[in-house]
């Protein structure tokens, strides 16, 4: 009996504040009881489970509630968090920028043998298709034909640090 007063103990505090060490403490229960509790009983271990969340959700809540309050206090800082996780606009952003050089040059074999072992790993190569894979028969892939010439591809891969042309010096 003594157990089970302790365990609703501990999921009473999990409820209020979802860290373990924490409601051990206020509940008077060593920690090592708590992880054999749960390894050995699973309906605890969901209702302990369920308690966190359910502090987790508490927390998140109480947190929101004080950051609004920031925000009313016209919290620069907490403006700009709640902007950049709550509107697309604020978001952070990638940016991706490339040259490319367009030249009409045929393939070389290697380039080719590159571009078509990447067709038939992608099965867009009717005649290296895998039988498995005829849902892709009558949405024309099977015309695809490699012309004599192409866009160039680079093979080498990017420079970095001193292998760049700029960094080179005399």
């Amino acid at each position: 009996m003594k157990g089970n007063k302790l365990k609703s103990a501990i999921i009473k505090e999990l409820k209020e504040m979802p860290i373990i060490q924490f409601a051990c403490k206020k509940a008077s229960v060593s920690r090592p009881s708590y992880y054999r509790w749960r390894n050995e009983d699973t309906e605890f271990a969901k209702e302990a489970d369920a308690a966190i969340v359910e502090g987790e959700s508490l927390i998140t809540d109480m947190s929101e509630s004080q950051l609004i309050s920031l925000i009313r206090d016209r919290n620069f800082q907490a403006l700009q968090l709640w902007l950049r996780h709550h509107h697309p606009k604020y978001g952070q952003k990638v940016e991706i920028t490339a040259n490319f050089q367009s030249t009409q040059d045929e393939l070389t074999p290697e380039q080719e043998a590159v571009v078509r072992e990447a067709l038939r790993l992608a099965s867009l190569l009717p005649e290296e298709r895998p039988k498995e894979n005829n849902q892709l028969n009558n949405k024309g892939y099977d015309k695809i034909k490699l012309p004599a010439t192409s866009e160039k591809i680079q093979l080498q891969p990017p420079t970095t640090g001193s292998d760049r042309e700029d960094d080179k010096r005399p």
